[in-house]
């Protein structure tokens, strides 16, 4: 192998390894997708990653109140008389969770990955639903919420 052979490998590795690096300098500049959260009826499922928190952090009470009045949230239409299934990354069952309507809880802490609901329940002023559409809101924490992810289902029927 030649002098001019071996310097212009040696340029060549030096390049890759600057490529690599720069590659990797990009890929740690760039945020991590919050876990996501899943809304299933029948065929139909939308998801979300977090409206507001999601990333471990204790969220504000005032921080809270004003992610419930997002306008940005994703719809869903809903049969009363199908089920709700509702599903959530292991990161957000790990921290347990919580399924809010109209911003109350509706169900207890949970560390499962998935929890099912009649459809009905959603729509049915016992529970606190008015009108043909409801805001639901899983809360990850047990006591303090440290994300919400917003979804509303639209009465369909």
């Amino acid at each position: 192998m030649t002098r001019l052979q071996s310097a212009v490998r040696r340029r060549r590795a030096v390049a890759a390894a600057g490529v690599v690096s720069a590659g990797l300098l990009v890929l740690s500049a760039c945020d991590k997708p919050t876990p996501m959260a899943t809304v299933t009826v029948g065929h139909d499922s939308v998801n979300s990653e977090a409206t507001c928190g999601g990333e471990g952090d204790v969220l504000k009470p005032s921080d809270l109140n004003q992610c419930l009045k997002d306008k940005g949230i994703k719809s869903i239409s809903v049969d009363p008389d199908e089920t709700v299934r509702i599903g959530v990354d292991p990161e957000i069952a790990d921290e347990g969770w919580t399924i809010l309507m109209n911003g109350q809880p509706l169900t207890d802490s949970s560390t499962k990955t998935y929890r099912t609901i009649p459809g009905s329940v959603f729509f049915n002023a016992q529970y606190g639903a008015q009108g043909d559409s409801t805001l639901v809101s899983i809360k990850e924490g047990e006591k303090d919420a440290s994300g919400l992810w917003n979804f509303k289902l639209e009465k369909n029927a």
